[in-house]
C-alpha cells in the first residue's frame, strides 16, 4: 500500500515536473512569439512612422517652396514698386530741373526786359533833349526849312525801314522758293531710277593669236591701208598681246571698224576685196543699230510726230559718251525727268519730254553746222519743223541763249539732275582741282575777305571776312554779290552753297 502510495506520489511529482517543465517551455515559446510579434509591430510602426515622416517632410517642403515663391513674388513686386517710385522721383527731379531752367530763363528775360526798359528810358531822355534842341532850332527857322528838315528825317527813317523790309522779304522769298524747288526735284527724282553709267564705247578688238596681227597688216601694209581707207579710222598695232586698238574721232566710224574687223578676224580671209565687203556690211549693220536705237528711244518715251531724219541722229548718240555717261541713255533720262518736273509745275509733260530728248542731239550732227552742240541741235530740230518752245529749250540748256519759256528751265534742271547724280559721270582730278581753285579765287577777289575754302567737293564755299572791315549788312550784301558772280562766271553742275562768316574772337591766356 505504501509502495503504491509512493509510486503514486512519485508519478504525481514526475507529472508535475513534466507539466512544470512543459509550462516553462510553453512560456518561453509564448514569450518568444510575443517578442517576435512585438518586433514585427515595432517594425511596422517604424515603417509607418517613416512613411508619415516622409509625407510630412514632403508637405513641409511644398509649403517651404510655396512660401519661397510667395516671398520671391513679393520681392519682385516690391522691386517693381521701387523702380516705379525711382522713376517717379527721377521724373519729379527732371520736372524740378525743367522748372528751375524755366525760372532761370524767365529771370534772364526779366533782366533783359529791365535792360530794355532802362535803355528805352535813356532813349526817351535823349529824345526829350533832342526835342528841346529841335524846338529851339525850329524857333529860329522858317517854314520851308522846317519842311525840308522833316522830309529828310522821314526819308532817313523810311530808308532804314525799307532796308529791313527788303531783307525780310528776300529771306522769306528765297527760303520759300528753295523749299518748293527741293520738293519738286525730290518728287521727280523719287519717281525715276537709273543705273550708273560706267560703260564707254569699246575701241579694242581682241585677237585669237598674235599671228593675226601680221595678216591684218598684210604684205607691204596693203591690208591695213585698205582697212583704214575704207573705215576712216586708224589701226594701232603694237606689242600688246592679242589686241588691236582702233582710233577715230567719230564713234560711229569706230564702231563700224570694230564690227568689220571682228567679222574679218572670225572669217579669216583678210585681203582688200574682203575688207571692203565686210566694211560695207558692217556699215549697214551699224546703220541698222543706230536706227533701231533711235526708234527704241522714241518708242520708250511714246513721242509722236517726230521727223524721220531726227531718229537716226538720235541713234548715233548711242555711240557717244560724255564723262563716261552714254549720251543716248542720258537724253532718255533727261526726257523722263523733264516730263515729271513739268507735271509737278503744271506744264505740258509731252513738250518737256520732247525737249529733254532732243537737248543733246547736236553732239551727233556732222560738221555742216557750226557752233556749240546746243545751238547746232537747235538749228537742226528747227529745220525739221520742231516747235519754237522746243527749239529754245534745246538752245538754252547751257545758258548760251536766254530762256524764252519755263520749258527751257525744266530742261536745264533735268540735264543737271541726270549729270550730277551719283555714278553718272567721271571727272578728271585736274579738272576737279581747277574747279575748286576757281571757286576759291573768285571769293578772294572781294575786299574784306580774309580767306575762302571750297568744301563738300565744290558744292559749298565758306568765306571768312575781316570783322573790322565788314559789317553784318555788308556781309549779307557780299554773299548775294558772290552768288551772282559764281552764276555768271563759273560752269558747274547742280548748285553751290555760299556761306559768309563774320566773327570776332577774343583770346586771353591765364598764367
Amino acid at each position: 500500500m505504501v509502495d503504491i502510495l509512493l509510486a503514486t506520489i512519485v508519478a504525481a511529482a514526475a507529472g508535475f515536473a513534466i507539466a512544470f517543465t512543459g509550462g516553462i517551455i510553453a512560456s518561453k515559446n509564448s514569450r518568444k512569439l510575443a517578442r517576435e510579434e512585438a518586433n514585427s509591430v515595432v517594425d511596422l510602426a517604424k515603417r509607418e512612422a517613416e512613411i508619415v515622416a516622409k509625407e510630412e517632410r514632403a508637405k513641409l517642403q511644398l509649403e517651404l517652396e510655396q512660401k519661397k515663391s510667395e516671398m520671391e513674388s513679393e520681392a519682385k513686386r516690391m522691386e517693381v514698386e521701387i523702380d516705379v517710385k525711382l522713376k517717379e522721383f527721377k521724373s519729379h527731379e527732371e520736372s524740378l530741373a525743367a522748372l528751375d531752367h524755366e525760372l532761370q530763363l524767365r529771370k534772364q528775360s526779366v533782366e533783359e526786359e529791365l535792360e530794355e526798359v532802362k535803355a528805352s528810358k535813356e532813349n526817351l531822355l535823349e529824345l526829350t533833349k533832342n526835342s528841346r534842341r529841335t524846338m529851339a532850332n525850329l524857333a529860329s527857322m522858317d517854314v520851308e526849312e522846317i519842311k525840308k528838315e522833316l522830309r529828310d528825317q522821314v526819308a532817313l527813317e523810311c530808308d532804314d525801314e525799307l532796308k529791313r523790309m527788303k531783307k525780310d522779304m528776300l529771306e522769306r522769298s528765297e527760303s520759300q522758293v528753295q523749299r518748293e524747288a527741293q520738293k519738286t526735284m525730290l518728287t521727280a527724282m523719287q519717281r525715276i531710277a537709273s543705273k550708273p553709267n560706267s560703260e564707254v564705247t569699246a575701241s579694242v578688238v581682241q585677237l585669237p593669236n598674235d599671228d593675226m596681227k601680221g595678216r591684218i597688216i598684210g604684205r607691204d601694209g596693203r591690208n591695213i591701208k585698205c582697212f583704214e581707207t575704207a573705215t576712216g579710222t586708224t589701226l594701232l598695232i603694237d606689242e600688246t598681246p592679242q589686241m588691236v586698238l582702233i582710233s577715230s574721232f567719230d564713234p560711229v566710224r569706230r564702231e563700224v571698224a570694230k564690227v568689220a574687223l571682228e567679222n574679218l578676224v572670225q572669217d579669216g580671209r583678210i585681203h582688200p576685196a574682203t575688207i571692203e565687203e565686210f566694211v560695207h556690211e558692217a556699215r549697214n549693220d551699224v546703220d541698222t543699230i543706230v536706227s533701231n536705237a533711235g526708234e527704241a528711244a522714241v518708242s520708250q518715251l511714246k513721242i509722236s510726230r517726230l521727223h524721220p531724219d531726227i531718229v537716226p541722229i538720235l541713234g548715233k548718240l548711242k555711240f557717244r559718251a560724255a564723262y563716261s555717261q552714254n549720251v543716248l541713255e542720258h537724253s532718255v533720262e533727261v526726257a523722263y525727268l523733264c516730263s515729271l518736273i513739268a507735271s509737278e509745275l503744271g506744264l505740258d509733260p509731252n513738250i518737256a519730254k520732247r525737249a529733254g530728248l532732243l537737248h543733246d542731239i547736236g553732239k551727233a550732227i556732222d560738221a555742216e553746222y557750226e557752233g556749240s552742240h546746243a545751238t547746232i541741235g537747235a538749228d537742226f530740230v528747227k529745220s525739221k519743223g520742231e516747235d519754237d518752245v522746243v527749239v529754245n529749250a534745246v538752245a538754252a540748256h547751257h545758258n548760251e541763249v536766254p530762256a524764252a519759256s519755263l520749258y527751257a528751265g525744266v530742261v536745264i534742271l533735268g540735264d543737271t539732275i541726270s549729270a550730277v547724280r551719283p555714278g553718272a559721270r567721271a571727272e578728271s582730278m585736274s579738272a576737279y582741282i581747277d574747279r575748286l581753285k576757281s571757286l576759291e579765287n573768285l571769293a578772294l577777289e572781294f575786299d574784306g575777305v580774309k580767306t575762302a575754302y571750297a568744301i563738300q567737293a565744290g558744292r559749298e564755299v565758306r568765306v571768312v571776312l575781316d570783322p573790322k572791315v565788314m559789317s553784318d549788312q555788308k556781309a549779307q550784301d557780299l554773299s548775294r554779290q558772290l552768288r551772282q558772280k559764281v552764276e555768271d562766271e563759273l560752269q558747274y553742275p547742280s548748285s553751290i552753297k555760299i556761306t559768309v562768316i563774320r566773327e570776332q574772337r577774343f583770346v586771353e591766356t591765364a598764367k
